[in-house]
């Protein structure tokens, strides 16, 4: 091993890089591992579909499945060779079935690992200069990861995959201008053609993963590049990063990691039955089956064309099909586009030109925090829309009064979930300003030798004193006047006042972090002062609050009260 190691160190000089790698400093936060999940799941994507390229043929010519092969229901009944091939492998070829099925699963997961973590990153600003084009390439492999699935999903040529790809040829023939020739060109001829299965297949083992393989590698070496972001907390800063070196301690976490998600995959595709292809059938155009759902990184696809109406419009000789065309292309752009585009825009209303290695807390960006939830509102909605009629079926419900709840929740929903989310991190916002004044309530209340009252409050330590007031004030952008000294209109001005409005949408409504000073005059414990001074110092920050006091033992410096209990304000308020 050592000989192997110089060789390629004096022929290739990787020595250098191995050790730049190798002392790279990760930091410790169990949400750092969503990306993994993607990667690792990724990773039993490729070795499993290396299997599969073995058996499936990629072929939609017309063959009669054995009478002498499982199942018993196919023997002698015609299909396209890639169906054929698929239900053999699952029935005949050992570990077929098995292999299919972690397939199927590691696929949902990938999926479901990339939105995770790109929710990670959305919610604690890890898009934030300079990783913006980190988030794009992020982005990409979050598209190319539906590409990969749809592509995937289609292959087996089965009844339910070839609805899904008569749901695409109708999408495509919806565009305007170009839409049948979009439809010529990608099925080779009128759906559902001879040519779509081959070409499917090569994108799906080809094309998608090689960008994904280059794309991730792209991904992971700006990370080192960069650094590595971390959450906020004593001596953590934009300039250090506080945590442990890749070797031997992320290296070996990685390792095992890798081996739990595989595990996990393996026991899911052992014990949960997923895409039993034989159920359906081979493709036909004819029937359309009941209760059927694509998988669900696309299930918000069909929701949204289950809640259009069946909206057209004539212009002229042509008819424009609205009902496709603002569910299969308008709303998927608005969704993607909008996480597309949004660091830059935050990026517009802040003009913060600087590098950002610690993260935010969710709480201390209101607005950002609240069009997050508002978009996954939005996805959730189009997912649930798209099992409407399980729903109506499973609940004894009618599908049009499910389908006009949705329609109406599409609007409605998310503006409801924006609102609530926005002031409920203003309400946590001033709830960590207080705790940060005041400290921890113990319910425990000392009267002084004057005779007030005071609540005692548990001191912070320094890594949640830290956490409440490390953060920094956000405001809105100042605009300069329209017109210079000498009464000239200023160029910019209308750039700058959309960037202003674009400001105040994000940065009006806020709680303003505590400042050193006020932490300096509460003196993490303060003081209450009597008739002569200090009266007792109680640590942690205080309430004072003023009772009757019994006729005779009225003490001057503390002001009778005619009500049993009354807060006291701060004076400096």
């Amino acid at each position: 091993m050592a000989a192997t190691a110089d060789y390629l160190d004096t022929h290739t000089g990787a020595g250098k890089a191995v050790r730049f790698i190798s002392r790279k400093i990760f930091p410790e936060h169990w949400s750092f591992l969503l990306g993994e999940i993607a990667l690792w799941s990724f990773v039993t994507l490729v070795l499993t579909g290396i299997f599969l390229t073995m058996f499936f043929e990629p072929s939609m010519t017309h063959t009669t499945y054995p009478t002498d092969a499982l199942p018993v229901s196919h023997q002698g009944v015609e299909m396209s060779a890639a169906y054929a091939s698929t239900v053999y492998m699952s029935f005949e070829v050992k570990g077929g079935l098995l292999m299919r099925q972690i397939h199927h699963w590691a696929a949902l997961l990938f999926m479901a690992g990339i939105v995770t973590h790109m929710m990670r990153i959305f919610f604690t600003g890890a898009f934030r200069k300079p990783r913006q084009l980190n988030w794009l390439i992020g982005f990409t492999l979050l598209i190319l990861g539906l590409a990969a699935g749809f592509s995937g999903y289609s292959l087996p040529d089965d009844v339910l995959s070839g609805n899904g790809l008569r749901i695409a040829d109708g999408v495509a023939k919806s565009i305007p201008i170009i839409g049948s020739y979009a439809s010529y060109g990608l099925f080779g001829g009128e759906f559902p053609g001879t040519d779509i299965i081959p070409r499917l297949f090569t994108v799906h083992i080809l094309l998608v993963p090689g960008l994904i393989i280059a794309l991730v590698t792209v991904h992971l070496i700006l990370m080192v590049v960069h650094k590595h972001t971390q959450y906020p907390g004593p001596g953590r800063t934009d300039g250090n990063v506080v945590g442990f070196p890749a070797f031997p301690v992320y290296v070996t976490k990685m390792a095992g990691f890798f081996f739990i998600v595989f595990g996990f995959l393996t026991l899911m595709g052992t014990f949960l039955s997923i895409n039993n292809v034989w159920n359906y059938g081979p493709y036909d155009p004819s029937p359309v089956s009941a209760g059927a759902q694509p998988d669900w990184y696309m299930l918000f696809l069909e929701g949204a064309l289950r809640l259009m109406p069946g909206w057209e419009v004539m212009i002229g000789p042509y008819t424009l099909s609205l009902n496709v065309l603002i569910p299969g292309v308008v709303v998927p752009g608005l969704l993607f586009t909008f996480m597309a585009v949004y660091p830059f825009l935050e990026a517009a209303a802040t003009k913060d030109t600087r590098e950002h290695h610690v993260l935010d807390r969710p709480r201390n960006v209101p607005v950002r925090t609240a069009l997050g939830v508002a978009w996954l509102t939005a996805f959730i909605i189009l997912v649930l829309a798209g099992a409407n009629d399980l729903l109506a079926t499973q609940f004894d419900l009618s599908i049009n009064d499910i389908t006009w709840t949705f329609r109406v929740l599409i609007f409605v929903g998310p503006v409801i979930a924006f609102i609530i989310t926005k002031r409920a991190c203003l309400a946590l916002q001033r709830r960590d300003r207080e705790l940060a004044l005041h400290g921890h309530e113990t319910g425990r209340v000392v009267q002084l030798a004057n005779g007030a009252f005071m609540e005692v409050h548990k001191p912070l330590d320094d890594h949640e004193r830290w956490l409440l007031v490390a953060h920094e004030p956000r405001r809105p952008i100042e605009v300069e006047p329209a017109t210079d000294r000498n009464g000239v209109d200023r160029p910019g001005y209308r750039t700058d006042m959309i960037r202003h409005r674009l400001s105040r949408f994000f940065y009006e409504d806020r709680v303003e972090p505590v400042t050193p000073a006020e932490l300096a005059a509460t003196g993490h414990g303060g003081e209450l002062l009597g008739d002569e001074g200090p009266a007792r110092q109680v640590r942690g920050g205080g309430v004072e609050v003023e009772l009757e006091v019994p006729h005779g033992h009225h003490d001057p410096g503390v002001p009778a009260s005619t009500s049993v209990a009354t807060l006291a304000r701060p004076r400096e308020n």
